[in-house]
């Protein structure tokens, strides 16, 4: 299947414009960010490209097609009228799912059964079936409708590409894989200087940093649900995964997590290790407000509790005021990026941030607080 096809990669609210930048870097083409995701052109081949090295995108998804749909009729014979067949085999499996967001087909169950019975119409034709075995390969049919206009799209990734692999479990409330990666992006690391996460709970923020410096692919060590699709050959697959490993940079990198569990410290290695990064990440039971470094230059980047889930609000003021104070004792090189929802942070931290950026973690709304360092840049530094 030699031919441009149309992706769409869901996003944070907040990291639309770092996804878009890893879809430029990869060679994709005609990238647009929208709210909550980014659109981009490519080929076959670019799905395993897509899969294995996205960082911060939430997972890569087929467009099929998008058209008005303000009646039933209009979203049945839309669905009806895509080539289908192209993509889903006799007995690939089809379930359809989504969301409808300001559209007058507002029942997501009832637009899911429509959207199904429009693509039974359509491939039972092309097959010669009245009914589909629906016995193969999964082929997750995804839809949105939003201010009445459907997209309907085909999943290749199966698990959500936050789903790295090395994290089996957590230490109180999870930072996504994805969102510790933005973070690391946007705060322009590229392993250079040293990197130091004060809070590293699970160790998720040093482990990605890890994962950047050394240039390595996030996907290599799971699947996804296209590498079993019968029309994309495996050896794309292939192809993408030596192109990713002949990328990998090595060399010596100055990366360290603290936190005051013991037991998170050991998680974090344990994850470190799964993720084939622990000679180059250091992990140690350390007080936050003890933090101390003597390198001139260097960055922080760190998800303190927020005082919602795990503190009490109090407490965590307690906490952002003495990690403040052991921050404003760094050499003045230094860049310290904290994300919190807290709407108080910045008195308790002890000065404003000199930048912000709206985020999501989840459900919860938060700021990333940027504090010194490449406040003052626009770009990447020239040679990062």
């Amino acid at each position: 299947m030699d031919q441009t096809l149309q992706f769409v990669i869901p996003a944070l609210m907040g990291v639309e414009s770092t996804v878009a930048y890893e879809l430029k870097k990869l060679g994709l083409q005609e990238v647009r960010a929208e709210n909550g995701r980014v659109l981009c052109q490519g080929s076959p081949g670019d799905i395993p490209r897509l899969n294995l090295n996205l960082r911060c995108g939430a997972r890569v998804l087929l467009s099929l097609g998008s058209y008005r749909a303000r009646s039933f009729e209009e979203l049945f014979e839309g669905a009806a009228a895509l080539p289908w067949e192209d993509f889903i085999p006799r007995e690939g499996r089809f379930p359809v799912k989504g969301y409808s967001v300001s559209s007058q087909l507002h029942s997501v169950p009832a637009c899911q059964s429509i959207l199904k019975k429009a693509l039974c119409k359509r491939l039972g034709r092309a097959y010669g079936l009245e009914t589909l075995p629906e016995t193969g390969t999964l082929y997750q049919v995804q839809f949105s409708i939003l201010k009445d206009t459907a997209a309907l799209m085909l999943d290749t990734s199966g698990d959500s590409l936050y789903k790295r692999g090395y994290r089996a479990r957590n230490m109180g409330a999870p930072l996504r894989e994805t969102l510790a990666a933005a973070l690391v992006s946007l705060s322009r690391y590229r392993g250079r200087d040293p990197f130091c996460d004060p809070f590293c709970g699970s160790g998720t923020i040093p482990i990605e940093a890890a994962l950047i410096a050394k240039n390595r692919a996030p996907g290599l060590n799971r699947s996804f649900a296209a590498q079993r699709w019968r029309w994309l050959p495996s050896k794309l697959w292939m192809d993408a995964a030596e192109e990713a490993m002949d990328q990998e940079f090595h060399g010596s990198y100055h990366i360290w997590g603290g936190d005051v569990d013991p037991a998170a410290v050991e998680l974090s290695r344990h994850n470190a290790g799964l993720a084939g990064v622990d000679d180059i990440v250091r992990f140690e039971v350390a007080d936050a407000a003890k933090f101390r470094r003597e390198e001139l230059r260097g960055r922080v980047v760190t998800n303190p509790p927020y005082g919602e889930r795990l503190l009490e609000k109090k407490e965590a003021e307690d906490l952002y005021r003495a990690f403040g104070r052991a921050a404003r004792a760094l050499p003045p090189g230094w860049e310290v990026d904290v994300l919190s929802s807290h709407t108080e942070f910045e008195r308790a931290f002890g000065r404003p941030a000199d930048k912000k950026r709206k985020l999501y973690n989840g459900m919860i709304k938060c700021d990333l607080f940027v504090y010194g360092g490449s406040v003052k840049t626009s770009g990447p530094r020239r040679g990062d």
